[in-house]
């Protein structure tokens, strides 16, 4: 894997976002909570554009490659494992968080780094 591939992986599933006033943001706690906020939605972000399916399926494309994944919920978090590009980037099981059209994951249980996402 070349360099500007792994810094890209990075900058695109493990960025904390940075804004300037803080959002309330509310922890999802179970899976039909979660697939009201997503279903027949986008999730968006700078060169990332996904959706989460609710037979399972995680597709879109991250900067030019495609993502892939199957995702899960299990004892209140959202556990996926994703393919970008051909390569795997692993399980992870991730709290999630929302506040109007945004909603966040936060990998390792809540003790990772976070991603921000739009719905549209």
């Amino acid at each position: 894997m070349t360099g500007f591939r792994i810094a890209a992986i990075a900058a695109l599933f493990s960025m904390v976002w940075a804004g300037g006033a803080v959002a309330e943001y509310a922890k999802i706690s179970d899976r039909d909570q979660f697939l009201q906020l997503v279903q027949g939605r986008t999730l968006s972000r700078t060169l990332v554009s996904l959706q989460v399916m609710p037979d399972g399926a995680i597709t879109g494309q991250g900067a030019v490659w495609d993502v892939t994944g199957q995702w899960s919920w299990k004892d209140g978090y959202f556990c996926r494992e994703l393919n970008w590009g051909g390569d795997e980037l692993g399980y992870n099981c991730q709290e999630v968080t929302a506040n109007g059209n945004s909603i966040r994951f936060t990998s390792d249980r809540g003790s990772g780094e976070q991603a921000e996402f739009r719905l549209r």
